[in-house]
């Protein structure tokens, strides 16, 4: 027994079952991110002054990712019109494409994410903040340290470490100056804006350091909110990534069945995509710039 309504719109509302479906689930997505950006919204307003982590991510990055999902929107949405158009050639090319970036996004987000591991927030006991990183010596290898805190020190029984700042950071101003020497700021600052994160190290006493935490959800209210809603949305992409492989790689004996069958697929996994990427579009924006 055939389904009705798989590939002609219903006369009632329009639209054939798969649309109406996913329009349907659109809507309970709308409602899954709505109260994430809302729970965003009211943490960051109820944040006391200074509190909330501003100016460490990685904007170019965060930038560089958006224009790779703008460029999905556009291949997918070509892909359905050459299947509209009957050219199953350029479907696939611009599959491919579509495919290619949302599994670059994920290569990159992971890249992003393995830094916010190494990269680290210093507490120390006399008020003074520092973000940069921890680095330490493996035979004659130099290394950044990863996932450390503050149990760590004390299981290893670390006396010190060597800790490579960062240039001083808008969001604390004035807690970043100590524990470093006027020279040691000056070298710092020189390097400030361009790429050259390998700063001399400063030694500090572990008996100093109150606190020490990577950039991970356990750092503060804001990683802890970035990472849920970046990995949620990361989830989607791979979740839409693979969907449209399928139809990329079924798609073939599926146009020869039924030409209006795989058009449709493609178009109703069109729209789920179009709402992944503007997902981002608003992430992007209130995470790495606001």
């Amino acid at each position: 027994m055939d389904i009705p309504f798989t590939t002609k719109a219903r006369p009632d509302t329009g639209l054939y079952n798969a649309k109406l479906g996913i329009w349907l689930f659109l809507a309970s997505e709308v409602m899954l991110f709505g109260a994430f950006f809302s729970a965003y919204i009211l943490l960051r307003v109820g944040a006391d002054p200074g509190a909330w982590a501003h100016g460490l991510m990685n904007v170019p990055i965060g930038t560089f990712n958006t224009f790779v999902l703008i460029l999905s929107s556009v291949t997918v949405v070509m892909a359905w019109a050459a299947l509209k158009a009957h050219n199953y050639s350029l479907y696939r090319n611009c599959m491919v494409i579509t495919i290619a970036c949302a599994l670059g996004f994920l290569v990159v987000k992971s890249f992003e994410y393995a830094e916010k591991f190494r990269h680290y927030e210093v507490w120390m006991k006399d008020g003074t903040r520092m973000t940069g990183h921890i680095d330490y010596q493996d035979g004659a290898v130099k290394k950044h340290a990863y996932l450390w805190n503050t149990k760590t020190l004390s299981k290893k029984k670390i006396e010190s470490i060597a800790f490579t700042p960062d240039a001083p950071n808008e969001w604390m101003p004035g807690q970043y100056y100590p524990p470093m020497t006027k020279e040691q700021l000056e070298h710092v600052k020189k390097h400030d804006g361009k790429g050259d994160h390998h700063h001399e190290a400063i030694t500090i006493k572990s008996a100093d350091i109150q606190r020490l935490s990577a950039f991970v959800p356990a750092h503060s209210t804001f990683f802890a909110i970035y990472f849920t809603m970046t990995a949620l949305h990361g989830l989607h992409v791979l979740g839409g990534a693979i969907v449209l492989s399928y139809f990329l790689f079924r798609g073939r004996k599926m146009w020869q069945a039924d030409p209006d069958h795989l058009t449709n697929r493609v178009e109703v996994g069109g729209l789920f995509w179009h709402f992944v990427d503007l997902v981002w579009i608003f992430l992007f924006p209130i995470m790495y710039i606001l």
